[in-house]
């Protein structure tokens, strides 16, 4: 067991960067440095980003909108020592907030059934990915992110329970930033009271999300077959988190 990584990554200028590394599976356990979850990586320097490719980072997968890229653009972007992708995951995407309810996991299931194209994107360049660490974000590291890691962490038969707490981590990674994610909000025009509610990492939404794929399609492999993603794509997706060096 490769028992010296630890699962959050302290660099400056971040909040949230966690590795999917060391969840155990039916077969051993997902592997330490093949895949990272982040939050936004603008507030990084030139000596942030090198500790990132330091630590093997050589894809970089850009999860947020084109409003956001250019408000808060990605460093990475023209940084030749990773191949970087923006895949915006939510475009488009209004969950109903007046119905009550979870309004989080309205989204999220609005996002695995409209976004379908986008999330394949997303996999298929992981599973693609060359040699080295694949770190993929969006600004909180806890939605867009969630989504795609939650879909990862399944793939490679990690269970349910470890999931959804490795989704509601985000809840104390974030909280030294949550006032400037809603001042963020502020600016854009977005309802303050309305858009609290987005900022929660509560457990039992990551749950019901799962429930809601497992439900729908029987399996995350049967939902990612679903959205497009052949066999052979699917297995180098779980062998890039779960496989043997």
């Amino acid at each position: 067991m490769q028992t010296q990584f630890t699962r959050h990554l302290p660099v400056r200028g971040t909040y949230n960067i966690r590795d999917l590394g060391g969840y155990l599976t039916a077969d051993g356990e997902t592997r330490w440095r093949r895949i990272l979850r982040a939050d936004g990586l603008h507030r990084l320097d030139a000596e942030g980003m090198a500790a990132l490719v330091g630590e093997g980072v050589t894809t970089v997968i850009d999860l947020r909108h084109p409003g956001e890229l250019v408000s808060h653009p990605n460093p990475f972007g023209d940084n030749p020592a990773v191949r970087y992708h923006n895949v915006s995951l939510f475009e488009q995407l209004a969950p109903d907030a007046g119905q009550g309810g979870d309004v989080l996991l309205e989204l999220y299931k609005l996002a695995l059934a409209k976004r379908q194209d986008a999330i394949r994107d997303v996999l298929t360049i992981i599973a693609d990915a060359p040699e080295g660490v694949v770190l993929f974000h969006c600004t909180a590291g806890k939605d867009r992110t969630g989504i795609v890691a939650a879909l990862l962490l399944a793939l490679a038969g990690v269970e349910a329970a470890l999931i959804v707490e490795d989704y509601a981590q985000t809840g104390t990674m974030i909280a030294p930033m949550v006032e400037e994610i809603i001042a963020d909000a502020v600016a854009r025009g977005a309802d303050i009271e309305a858009f609290r509610p987005m900022l929660a990492a509560d457990p039992a939404t990551m749950a019901a999300t799962i429930a809601h794929i497992v439900e729908a399609h029987g399996s995350v492999r049967d939902y990612l077959q679903a959205i497009g993603l052949g066999d052979a794509a699917i297995d180098r997706l779980k062998n890039r988190l779960a496989g043997e060096a």
